[in-house]
């Protein structure tokens, strides 16, 4: 699951891929909200024929964001909380490197100012 390699906590493509279409973002809103969910209790949810919504959930499954159990004849849905902290973990580090560069443009910019407002006297 990574782009970078063995080790790397960069989710990888297929992550990514699972994520942009919104009816599997939608399955995953589902699986977040009610927790476990039957194969059958999932595609009630959609208009679309069930081996349409079926084929989402091998996606998300390739993908590792969800996981199945099967019960006799019942598949049973749930997300893999493994790789949801991955992303999330992904997600916080990618943020915090961001603010990191914004809080260098505040000093920097702080610091033109006061030189502008120093020289000015």
């Amino acid at each position: 699951m990574s782009l970078h390699g063995e080790g790397s906590n960069v989710p990888g493509q297929q992550l990514f891929d699972a994520l942009a279409d919104p009816t599997r973002r939608t399955i995953i809103e589902l699986l977040a909200a009610n927790g476990r969910m039957s194969a059958t209790d999932i595609y009630d949810n959609f208009s679309m024929s069930n081996p349409a919504v079926s084929q989402h959930l091998k996606v998300l499954r390739e993908a590792e964001l969800v996981e199945i159990e099967r019960r006799a004849q019942k598949h049973i849905y749930s997300l893999n909380p493994d790789t949801m902290h991955s992303l999330e973990g992904w997600i916080k580090h990618t943020t915090d490197l961001w603010d990191q560069r914004f809080d260098r443009l505040d000093n920097l910019l702080a610091a033109e100012k006061g030189k502008r407002h120093h020289t000015r006297r």
